[in-house]
């Protein structure tokens, strides 16, 4: 690996103002699963790392009005062994259990998976659950971007020159939802992750939010899927279901799934089929 200089901000705004100096030859350091990989196998030059870990709790957890804050600096394990998250935000923590592996967790971050924007991945599936969204700052102040619009593509985000994402947002799931994380994979990565959310009223579904990873180029929500479920009876969303069986095929014909080593499109979409009506049910029940 080429040598580089190391930088240790101790303010956002500070590692804002570092990358806008040095521009391409900057990167930002938090966990580092991702970013040294690549930098030893040469596909990601890096003159100037800078290193987000020293600046004063930025891997904070906390609750802030109701939602959960996950600082940019804290770890999937930090994520999992917090008393908050295991308490009022279960699913997320049951998830981040199951990230990768336990070097992975120990090492790399949530908001370091968010910005490498890599595709077989968990997090960002399950974030759209939520409505999670990413809190930045730049040059130009803060910002924040919802999940949904965070990855534009493959390892590309909607982060501006110089923005340095600080903290990721999760609003707690409403009192009334019901919320299930299916995944799959024969590699290190996830071949097929999905999430489902039903918001239950006297019985009957009056929101659902279905969620796929892995096998589109980036997480995105099912929104024609999500409608079939709308105004059923929970009780009814078994594996027997019409609805959920309908459900699944809508999901299989937008999952946008193509071929690479985790198998062939025809393969992904049967997948997401057959994992959709499963994280239906489980939600439901």
């Amino acid at each position: 690996m080429r040598p580089f200089t190391l930088h240790e901000p101790t303010s956002a705004a500070e590692a804002s103002a570092l990358l806008l100096e040095r521009g391409e030859a900057a990167r930002l350091y938090a966990g580092g699963t991702e970013l040294l990989l690549a930098m030893k196998g040469g596909f990601l030059p890096c003159d100037h790392m800078v290193n987000v870990k020293t600046i004063p709790g930025m891997d904070a957890i906390a609750l802030d009005g109701g939602a959960l804050v996950i600082g940019a600096a804290a770890t999937h394990a930090a994520i999992v062994r917090a008393p908050i998250v295991r308490e009022r935000f279960s699913l997320v923590a049951q998830v981040e259990r199951r990230v990768a592996n336990v070097r992975v967790r120990n090492v790399g971050t949530l908001a370091g998976n968010l910005c490498f924007a890599e595709p077989h991945s968990d997090p960002a599936a399950l974030l759209l659950l939520y409505d999670a969204e990413a809190a930045v700052e730049g040059a130009s102040g803060e910002r924040r971007i919802p999940i949904a619009d965070l990855q534009t593509g493959p390892y590309e985000t909607a982060l501006e020159p110089g923005e340095v994402m600080t903290a990721i947002r999760v609003r707690p799931l409403p009192n009334d939802a019901r919320a299930a994380y299916l995944k799959f994979g024969i590699h290190h990565r996830p071949t097929i992750g999905v999430g489902a959310m039903l918001r239950v009223v006297d019985g009957v579904v009056a929101e659902a939010r279905l969620s796929l990873g892995s096998v589109p180029p980036m997480a995105r929500r099912l929104l024609e899927a999500e409608a079939l479920l709308v105004g059923e009876r929970a009780e009814r969303l078994n594996a027997e279901s019409s609805a959920v069986a309908a459900a699944g095929d809508a999901a299989a014909a937008q999952a946008d799934a193509v071929d690479d080593l985790h198998g062939s499109a025809e393969y992904k979409r049967h997948l997401v089929g057959v994992f959709v009506r499963r994280a239906i049910a489980q939600a439901a029940a």
